[in-house]
């Protein structure tokens, strides 16, 4: 059922927009339009305690939602802002990126959309769903939308299928009882500004709660990472899951692996990425999901041992990832991220008990290197990405390598050689990996630190350290020797880079004495 907004007259916070249907709050067909996320769902009058920003956002995107929705209209077709635009909007965070569903098929779409957007692109015109840009002026400022429409449709699975058997619908309603959770299975339908709500997503919205449209098992059933979307969305929202959906998730949780490894990757960036992944990731490893997409990370939770105690490495991670989120200061990195959360997962394999009590996990970054690698291939990360995580899994110990003495210089050459451009990122994970309670040992890592970043800074400033190479290049190695290109050249090329490495620039005169004193050693 349907009901129209408009912007309330009532005298409470500015911006109240309600439903006209009747008795809805007390006060004939007053129903708050929009959530904070304050609202208290144990509260019978939650919803009339929310504040809307649901009116300015909407009324931002008008310019561009009704001059498209009047073009659907002439040619005959419905056009509803929908989804996660629909969802943003009431929690006042909608971006320029709208979601929009119609009756209107993919190719009835693009012919509609060609003429008026700026740029048009193929989203995924086999599964139904247009991409446009469309620049307009709002207010004073230009601002440019991005836009997707996609054709009523339902998603399916069989059990043999890594991919959605798409089918079109003519219905706006058979449309949203197929979608993923309720919050998301609202619409607005343009440009009448019609909502459209048959399965309470306004009041899961006010709960902060994720439930399914329908039956979470037949939810699942359709489309098997909706089980991924419910940690996700978890976590980006910092929403409950209802319990009929964890449990439907525990007992589902196999069937995500006839999902392909690029969707579950996807899902899984996204979480990372959020404002609480900690959130998330406990819902995938509470759920057992997290067995099938990623299972190192709930292999951490070691067993402990009434005579050997150690630290919760599962817990520790968690921490880890959350302290280099703090470290961030450029938006949410995913190199970083990927690299807190996978840092430790070498230690069940190297664990050690040794006869002291104490528990050893050596060697753990050197094979969680490799397990980093491995996995993260699985995953169809880009061979960049896997590189540069993998590293960084491999180095997170050398600061703890060289011991609490002071640091040479040849040791801070290294360190900045092996670290590479990724120098900033391991500053941040190293200081992240710290999470021990004693202060004093925490304070006295810290400042280690600090002067280790100091010695790096001095000696950039002197060597330009992030470009260390051998004194003389192999054009000059060739003429010094008078030789040909060959191994040989590879040879004393890699003894210069240590000679620089060791001792620091070197004058021409010197480089070339040390080169020809090696060389007579190599004859």
């Amino acid at each position: 059922m349907g009901a129209y907004l408009r912007p309330c007259s009532r005298p409470e916070p500015v911006g109240l927009l309600c439903t006209f249907n009747e008795g809805a709050c007390g006060r004939r067909g007053h129903v708050p339009f929009s959530v904070v996320s304050n609202a208290n769902e144990d509260s019978p009058s939650a919803l009339n305690q929310v504040q809307s920003r649901a009116v300015s956002e909407l009324l931002r995107v008008s310019p561009v939602a009704d001059e498209l929705a009047l073009r659907f209209q002439e040619a005959g077709f419905s056009l509803a802002l929908v989804g996660g635009s629909v969802r943003d909007a009431l929690l006042g965070r909608l971006g320029n990126d709208l979601d929009f569903t119609t009756d209107a098929r993919p190719e009835d779409v693009v012919k509609i959309m060609r003429p008026w957007a700026d740029a048009l692109w193929d989203v995924g015109i086999a599964f139904g769903t247009v991409g446009a840009q469309k620049d307009a002026r709002v207010g004073d400022v230009d601002q440019s939308f991005q836009i997707e429409v996609t054709t009523y449709r339902s998603e399916a699975y069989d059990r043999t299928s890594r991919k959605p058997e798409v089918s079109y619908g003519d219905s706006i309603e058979d449309d949203l009882v197929r979608r993923d959770f309720t919050v998301n299975a609202m619409a607005v339908a343009l440009p009448e500004k019609k909502f459209i709500d048959p399965h309470g997503g306004l009041a899961d919205l006010a709960a902060r709660v994720l439930r399914t449209p329908g039956t979470p098992e037949s939810s699942f059933s359709d489309d098997p990472l909706r089980m991924m979307r419910a940690a996700r969305f978890g976590a980006q929202l910092d929403f409950e899951v209802a319990p009929d959906v964890v449990a439907a998730m525990k007992a589902m949780a196999d069937r995500i692996e006839i999902v392909s490894a690029e969707r579950v990757r996807d899902e899984l960036n996204k979480l990372i990425l959020s404002a609480h992944p900690r959130k998330g990731l406990t819902l995938l490893v509470d759920t057992g999901l997290a067995d099938r997409v990623l299972p190192e990370l709930p292999a951490l939770r070691l067993e402990r041992d009434e005579h050997h105690r150690h630290k919760d490495v599962y817990d520790h991670t968690l921490i880890v990832l959350e302290q280099a989120m703090a470290l961030e200061e450029d938006g949410p990195d995913l190199t970083l991220r990927l690299a807190a959360l996978l840092h430790d997962i070498g230690k069940p394999r190297t664990r050690r008990f040794e006869e002291d009590g104490r528990v050893s996990f050596h060697h753990h970054e050197v094979v969680g290197a490799k397990m980093t690698k491995k996995r993260m291939t699985a995953l169809k990360y880009s061979n960049e990405l896997v590189k540069d995580v993998s590293r960084l899994v491999e180095l997170h110990l050398r600061f703890h390598g060289y011991g609490t003495g002071e640091w040479t210089d040849s040791a801070v050459r290294r360190y900045v050689r092996d670290a590479g451009p990724l120098l900033d990122r391991l500053h941040k994970l190293t200081r992240s990996d710290c999470t021990t309670r004693n202060k004093r040992k925490a304070t006295a890592l810290s400042r280690a630190y600090d002067g280790l970043e100091e010695r790096v800074a001095q000696l950039q400033e002197q060597e330009e350290l992030d470009a260390i190479r051998p004194d003389l290049d192999g054009n000059q190695i060739m003429k010094i020797l008078d030789i040909g290109p060959g191994p040989a050249i590879g040879q004393a090329y890699k003894f210069l880079l240590e000679l620089r490495l060791e001792n620091g620039p070197m004058e021409h005169d010197a480089a070339v004495s040390a080169l020809k004193e090696w060389w007579a050693q190599q004859s």
